[in-house]
Order: C-alpha cells, then sequence, then structure tokens
C-alpha cells in the first residue's frame, strides 16, 4: 500500500531547477522508493549539491514523502491536507489504538470523524510548510 498524500500545493522538480527531464524522473523514482527518513535526507542534500536550494515545490516534495513514511505504519491511506483541514483516510482495521482516537475527538474540538475511516482536523493554515508541520504533530498524535 502506498499513502497518497496531497498538500494542496505544487510538489516537483521544476525545470529551471532540474533542467534534465531524464534526471527528474530518475529522482523522482528514488523518492517514491525511499523506505526511511535518511534516504529522503540523503536525496535532499544531493539535491541541494547538485542543484543549489530548492525552491518551495522541492520542499513540498521532499516533505511529502516524508509524511508518506510516517503515514503508512499508522494505515493511513490517503492524506489531504488544504488550507482549511487535515484529512485521514484509513485503510480497513488500520493498526492504531481506536481509544486514541476517541480521546483526540473527545478532547479536541476540531477533531471529528468524517465517515467510519475519516479523521477531519479542522485547520486554517495556508503556509505548505507550516501545514506540513502540522500534519507531522497531528501523526505523531496517533501514534
Amino acid at each position: 500500500m502506498t499513502t497518497e498524500i496531497n498538500l494542496h500545493s505544487p510538489a516537483l522538480l521544476p525545470d529551471g531547477y532540474c533542467p534534465d527531464v531524464h534526471e527528474r524522473l530518475v529522482l523522482y523514482k528514488r523518492l517514491a522508493t525511499c523506505e526511511s527518513e535518511q534516504e529522503i535526507d540523503d536525496i535532499h542534500e544531493e539535491l541541494i549539491d547538485r542543484f543549489g536550494l530548492p525552491p518551495q515545490t522541492v520542499k513540498t516534495l521532499i516533505d511529502s514523502h516524508r509524511l508518506r513514511l510516517l503515514a503508512k505504519p499508522l494505515g493511513v491511506q490517503k492524506l489531504d491536507a488544504s488550507e482549511v483541514a487535515i484529512q485521514l483516510q484509513f485503510i480497513d482495521n488500520p493498526p492504531i489504538d481506536p481509544m486514541k482516537i476517541i480521546q483526540l475527538i473527545q478532547n479536541k474540538r476540531n477533531y471529528k470523524l468524517a465517515g467510519q475511516d475519516k479523521l477531519r482536523v479542522e485547520s486554517h493554515i495556508e503556509d505548505v510548510g507550516l501545514r506540513t508541520v502540522r500534519v507531522k504533530e497531528l501523526l505523531r498524535e496517533l501514534q
């Protein structure tokens, strides 16, 4: 299972940053197959060494792969973080304590169940970097 991540912001290697289309495809594939935070860090460092400091679209791409690694062990099938809410859709019988989710919903007014397999967290965050930080906090709460 691959977790689908949508941060509602461009997540890509732009032509101006990495001009070779073949090189971009290789980098996308390498990122998609990363199994650890360290592998993603290594590619991030390689990008900086080869192409310079990354623009926001590249940071968002790297962040989406970090979130994929954090979300997968929780059974998150789809993560959608827009400017108004974060929504997690879980696989059937996710490896997560249901009481943890119930406690979060009871203790935090902006946490709601959206159907049987979805958790919705209202959070108005326009900046994609800050939104990513908030998603990481949410995933840690669920661990």
